[in-house]
């Protein structure tokens, strides 16, 4: 008996550990060494390899497929067909199993629809990556990216909206929608409070 959602289509590897109240959908695929959070939402045609991590309350829309060696944190959001890497410069005659770097997601990081995240990196808390960007280096906590490959033009607010903050320098803001108190300091974003 599982306390999780599987629709009928949806393929799991015996051994993959899947948390309570998850729902894998249509022509889903779960490998044997996944570990799967609690709350976690698999969309359609989605795959999650076998050294793949996903945390409580993730989101992770059509098309999607977490790579081995993909780690997601609490609560990250992944939009539909947006594509993760594990090996930086792949050839089809070549193996490179031994290769495979990590890409680190921490917690609450948004993925755009159709955006590329090129392994080996990590994304910082809350992170906003714009739809179809393409994601090459480590990003900041609360870094908004767009583009190809993507710059920084602002900083998101946990709520997910955009903080009237300039990139660099010494300034705070605080939240319109929860009042949470944010400090820019030496080009890097803090929490203070809420």
């Amino acid at each position: 008996m599982t306390d999780y959602f599987k629709h009928d289509t949806a393929i799991i590897d015996d051994g993959a550990e899947i948390g309570s109240n998850c729902r894998i959908w249509h022509f889903a695929h779960i490998c044997a060494g996944a570990k799967i959070g609690t709350g976690v939402s698999l969309g359609q045609n989605t795959f999650v390899g076998n050294k793949v991590t996903i945390g409580n309350d993730c989101k992770i829309q059509n098309n999607v497929s977490v790579y081995d060696n993909v780690y997601l944190d609490n609560n990250v959001f992944c939009g539909p067909s947006m594509v993760f890497t594990n090996v930086y410069n792949p050839r089809s005659g070549i193996e490179r199993k031994n290769e495979y770097r990590d890409t680190i997601v921490e917690k609450g990081v948004t993925f755009g629809a159709n955006c590329t995240i090129i392994c080996g990196i990590t994304i910082g808390q809350y992170a906003f990556i714009g739809a179809g960007a393409v994601i090459n280096k480590n990003v900041k906590p609360y870094a908004l990216m767009v583009g190809v490959p993507a710059k920084q033009i602002g900083w998101m607010s946990e709520f997910g909206e955009q903080l009237d903050l300039p990139l660099s320098g010494d300034a705070s803001v605080i939240c319109n929608h929860n009042g949470v108190t944010y400090q820019l300091k030496n080009s890097n974003l803090y929490k203070i409070d809420g």
